[in-house]
């Protein structure tokens, strides 16, 4: 099947979970910035919740349907509409065939992800369907979707065949407990990173109290916050160490960064701390201009916040195949 693509929005791009196993060679990860949002609508679209689906950023694209699919949105409320008519996010959609889809003003979060039913078939990439910007690799010819662009999809679920020519909004979806707790201005859980202990004290108790800004300057690469600088209690010599997805650093200036899905495998500032799996998905969505509140857990409150979390996914996942049948 074919959507065509009448007009590219601000920011889209082909995203997955990522590529794994890479980062010795300095492949970074990539992959959607909320994941929990993309393993979501892919399973309400009836796909593996890894398949390749649209990361939508603030100014959505115009999309036009050849063929009836199933769809399915999670994530930031970016006002979705087909053929003029308001669709609900969380919820499997049946698309007619020659219908569009598109976006208005922007009612919650930055990012929403749609899945369609079979995924974005475009080629993978060092194992990944992700689009990597900055080194023009994976998705659509390694760059954001542009009009005129046609993606093709895979092969459909067959449960939705029974669909009528009109859209149909299913009455079942994803409900609140098991959505991520997306806040406009959330309290983020951190640990401690290895370097915490050389900041003064003053930025440690910084840290913890005080609201840091999204800036401008933020992107996919990582959050660059503002508002709140922090310090070593003296000099550092550091070596470039290893970073992931989440790890909070401080350069020079004082002006922390987060860093996400594009970010570099190493790097040469102190690490102040790191944001835990599960929170990630909230960070995502804070527009530019929001504010971050930091709040401390354990390794072990992170790990069992995480098992709770996969167990949740589990269950909904078994509980959509019943649906689906």
């Amino acid at each position: 099947m074919c959507i065509r693509v009448t007009a590219a929005g601000m920011l889209t791009t082909v995203q997955d979970l990522g590529r794994f196993g890479l980062q010795k060679y300095g492949v970074l990860i990539s992959g959607a910035m909320d994941a929990a949002a993309l393993r979501m609508a892919n399973l309400l679209a009836g796909n593996e919740e890894g398949e390749a689906a649209l990361e939508i950023t603030l100014l959505g694209p115009q999309l036009e349907f050849e063929k009836g699919a199933v769809i399915a949105l999670a994530g930031g409320d970016l006002s979705p509409s087909i053929d003029g008519m308001a669709i609900p996010l969380w919820r499997p959609v049946y698309v007619p065939a020659g219908s569009t889809l598109k976006f208005g003003r922007v009612l919650s979060g930055c990012r929403t992800y749609l899945a369609i039913s079979g995924g974005i078939a475009v080629p993978k990439a060092m194992g990944s369907r992700s689009t990597y910007l900055r080194a023009g690799i994976g998705g659509v010819h390694g760059r954001a979707l542009e009009a005129g662009d046609v993606l093709e999809t895979g092969e459909s679920v067959e449960w939705f065949k029974t669909c009528s020519d009109k859209t149909v909004v299913m009455p079942w979806g994803a409900g609140h407990a098991i959505r991520p707790a997306y806040k406009e201005n959330p309290v983020i859980r951190v640990v401690r990173g290895p370097e915490y202990d050389t900041f003064s004290a003053e930025s440690k108790q910084r840290l913890w109290t005080e609201p840091f800004r999204v800036t401008t300057q933020s992107d996919r690469m990582g959050y660059r916050l503002a508002d709140v600088p922090l310090a070593v209690a003296a000099p550092v010599e550091m070596i470039s160490s290893a970073v992931s997805t989440g790890t909070i650093q401080v350069p020079p200036e004082g002006n922390p960064i987060v860093l996400l899905a594009d970010r570099q495998t190493v790097g040469g500032y102190p690490r102040i701390a790191h944001v835990i799996s599960v929170d990630l998905p909230l960070i995502a969505q804070v527009r530019p201009g929001g504010c971050i509140r930091f709040t401390e857990v354990t390794q072990e409150e992170a790990q069992e916040l995480y098992v709770k979390r996969e167990q949740e996914i589990v269950q909904f996942r078994q509980g959509l195949s019943l649906r689906m049948r």
